[in-house]
């Protein structure tokens, strides 16, 4: 597929996706822009949040880890499942009932304005690290098959890539991403299931094959019982998981401001628990895409794509879809699923760090309204330029899978939100607030310390994503040592 193919395709997408922005941002309100008015149907929202909790990490950097982790991955999502039913029930009736526009108002309310700050730039590190990620990959995938062959740097490539998320969230905000993240799920399911079609077709193989042929043992060994001190033993995988999702959904605004714009609580746990359940087919057809990718890979002696002098194993998907002997409709499909996947988690996550910015940060309600709309689009234009500088500090740092980069990230930046909430939904006591901000630093820190531990030197043990779980509780443990007598 040549590059002015994939070039076209890119803008005729965008086209589409700025239609739908016209005709939902016509009300350039901040009410629309933070809370869609309230009128979302939940339906629409659930579909929408399947392709923003994937994300493009998901489309690429799954199937791209299947050679060195196999499907243990599904332990993981396993415990995904779980921690949605602690969404549904615990968290999303708190904020309905607060009927708050920024989650972390609940912070403020229980425990006072540090503890508001303290949460609010937590889950600001995070998204900002989150979206980073899931844009540096698509970057990276449009630099090695497109820009570098027209020796575009890759700076520009990233400006390129936010300006045209800015562009059509500017003025609908998380109403117009309510409607453009359901297209782009679409877009994005179809793109996976489409494309094992192509790779199992071109290996001569039936669809019973595709799930049961002998070829597929060496990578779809799920659980992992044997060994405890293992990274990917089953208990710590699901556990991880779990509370991943707590934090990830629950206690993130980029993903509960879709939930608080569905008419009400009654609607938005449907929302919830119908897309949780969807998790674990979708994300089993990308692991079964991804052992396929490798098979086909050694059968085709097509080889694991190097940058930067290493092996990047992310990027065999985009290989064979756009550089295979497969014809243009499998590249067409993956450039679309790619796009679907990496833009519909990351134009939301732009509109809620603009959300969270203004109100958690500013506390724009205090301006009049036309104030309020000035201030609004300042902040949306400052996040984008800082989402470039992180992505584009990402290619000189990253050397690992971004699914396990990701992941990992998220057990240091959300454990002080989980430690947070936890102490304030199941305990009474109230706390001095103006210590937050350090308990949450240090715990922090300290899990990082406990991350860093050589193996040897603990039993051979290897800590994973259950340094989330830690991290959480050391936060709540220090709020118990501020607690007010």
């Amino acid at each position: 597929m040549q590059p002015i193919h994939i070039i076209i395709l890119i803008a005729v997408y965008f086209l589409i996706l700025m239609l739908i922005s016209y005709f939902t941002g016509k009300n350039d309100s901040n009410e629309a822009f933070f809370k869609a008015e309230s009128k979302s149907p939940w339906y629409v929202v659930a579909f929408g949040m399947v392709g923003a909790s994937l994300s493009g990490v998901t489309f690429i950097s799954v199937p791209g880890w299947v050679r060195d982790s196999q499907f243990s991955y599904m332990q993981v999502v396993i415990g995904y499942l779980f921690g949605y039913f602690v969404i549904t029930f615990v968290l999303l009736p708190l904020y309905y009932r607060l009927n708050v526009t920024s989650i972390y108002e609940y912070l403020q309310q229980r425990f006072g304005e540090v503890s508001y700050k303290t949460g609010a730039f937590f889950f600001f590190l995070s998204r900002v690290l989150g979206a980073s990620f899931r844009l540096f990959l698509v970057a990276t995938v449009l630099q090695y098959f497109v820009f570098e062959n027209w020796g575009v740097p890759f700076f520009v490539t990233v400006i390129i890539s936010i300006a045209l998320i800015w562009i059509y969230t500017a003025r609908g905000g998380i109403k117009t991403i309510v409607w453009t993240d359901t297209l782009q799920t679409l877009f994005m399911l179809s793109s996976v299931a489409i494309a094992i079609y192509f790779i199992s077709d071109s290996m001569g193989w039936s669809f019973n094959e595709v799930f049961t042929s002998p070829k597929l043992d060496q990578y779809n060994k799920t659980f992992f019982f044997d060994d405890f001190l293992a990274g990917n033993y089953f208990w710590k995988s699901f556990f991880g998981g779990m509370f991943i999702t707590i934090c990830m959904t629950g206690l993130d605004q980029d993903m509960m401001q879709k939930n608080l714009t569905c008419k009400n609580l009654k609607e938005a746990q449907k929302n919830v628990m119908s897309y949780s359940l969807v998790f674990i087919p979708v994300n089993i057809l990308f692991l079964f895409l991804g052992a396929l990718l490798f098979i086909y890979a050694e059968q085709s002696g097509v080889a694991i794509p190097m940058l930067d002098g290493k092996e990047k194993t992310d990027l065999l998907f985009p290989e064979i879809a756009l550089n295979g002997n497969m014809g243009i409709g499998l590249g067409i499909i993956f450039i679309l699923g790619l796009i679907a996947a990496a833009y519909s988690s990351a134009d939301s996550a732009l509109t809620s760090l603009t959300t969270s910015y203004c109100v958690d940060f500013i506390n724009i309600k205090k301006h009049a309204e036309e104030k309020q709309k000035q201030i609004r689009k300042r902040v949306h234009i400052g996040i984008s330029i800082l989402l470039i500088v992180v992505i584009i500090a990402f290619k000189y740092l990253m050397d690992s899978s971004v699914i396990d980069l990701l992941l990992k990230a998220a057990s240091y930046t959300y454990g002080p939100l989980l430690g947070l909430f936890a102490f304030g939904i199941f305990t009474k006591y109230q706390i001095k607030d103006k210590w937050v901000w350090l308990i949450a630093v240090l715990s922090v820190a300290i899990t990082f310390m406990l991350g860093k531990i050589p193996t040897e030197w603990i039993g051979g043990y290897q800590f994973n994503y259950e340094l989330l779980v830690i991290n959480g509780l050391i936060t709540f443990l220090g709020l118990v040592l501020i607690r007010r007598k």
